[in-house]
Parts: C-alpha cells; sequence; structure tokens
C-alpha cells in the first residue's frame, strides 16, 4: 500500500529503537497496533456502509425493472386481476383471506358409476373407511 521496502522499514525501526527507546518500544508497538486495530473497524465498517448503499441501489433497480414487466404483462393481459383486486376479495379469486384461521372441508361429491341400461343393479356401494380411533395396544 504505501510501498515501503525492506531497507525503508529497517531504517524505520533504527529510528523508533533511538528516538522511542527500547524501554517503551513494547508500549509503544501496542498502541500503535490499537490504532490501527481501530482504523480497520472505521475503514472497514465504512466499507460496509458503501456495500449496503450500493446493494440498495441494485434492489431498487430490479423492483423497478419488475415493476415494468409487471406492467406490460398485465397491459398485454387485461382480464387478469391486479394485486389490489385480488387482495380486496380473495374469495371472488379463489384464495383464503388472511385472516380466517379454520378451514372448512371441502365437500366432493362423489357420484355412482352409471350402469348399463340392460345391466343387472349394483349392489350397495362400499362403506366408507371408520374414523373412530383404534384403543391403545
Amino acid at each position: 500500500m504505501f510501498d515501503i521496502g525492506a531497507s525503508e522499514l529497517l531504517m524505520i525501526v533504527i529510528v523508533a529503537v533511538v528516538v522511542i527507546g527500547p524501554k517503551d518500544m513494547p508500549r509503544a508497538l501496542r498502541t500503535a497496533g490499537r490504532w490501527i486495530g481501530k482504523m480497520r473497524k472505521v475503514s472497514n465498517h465504512f466499507r460496509a456502509g458503501i456495500d449496503a448503499m450500493v446493494r440498495e441501489a441494485e434492489l431498487e433497480e430490479l423492483e423497478r425493472k419488475w415493476r415494468e414487466q409487471n406492467e406490460a404483462i398485465l397491459k398485454a393481459h387485461p382480464q387478469t386481476p391486479t394485486l389490489a383486486e385480488v387482495e380486496a376479495a380473495p374469495a371472488q379469486f379463489g384464495q383464503i383471506a388472511h385472516h380466517e384461521t379454520e378451514m372448512e372441508p371441502i365437500a366432493s361429491p362423489v357420484t355412482p358409476p352409471v350402469a348399463a341400461p340392460d345391466a343387472p343393479p349394483a349392489d350397495e356401494p362400499a362403506a366408507a373407511p371408520s374414523t373412530t380411533a383404534l384403543p391403545p395396544p
């Protein structure tokens, strides 16, 4: 980053030992390490904020494109109900309203098979399976 070579780094270490002294060098290095750590945290936080803004901008762009495509599809197929219409009358479009908690069973009529005109009458239909619970073993 700063393009410091080995000879330049050696010169900085010698000057630091002479100026700071070997006795106070560990404390000075700890302090320098803390400051470098703080700067890295701030730069990482800043970078994360910039990345979040870029993601939000990309997301807004994708949402805008999605809305445009959705509007084009709705214009091409006008008989299709809009989202507002579906939310306003969910039963009309075969959906269950969000506030309903219990579902009613759907009655499906079972029609007996149609016998041929000269066929003998069919026996009674088979009994429905029992829904009673079995006793515990």
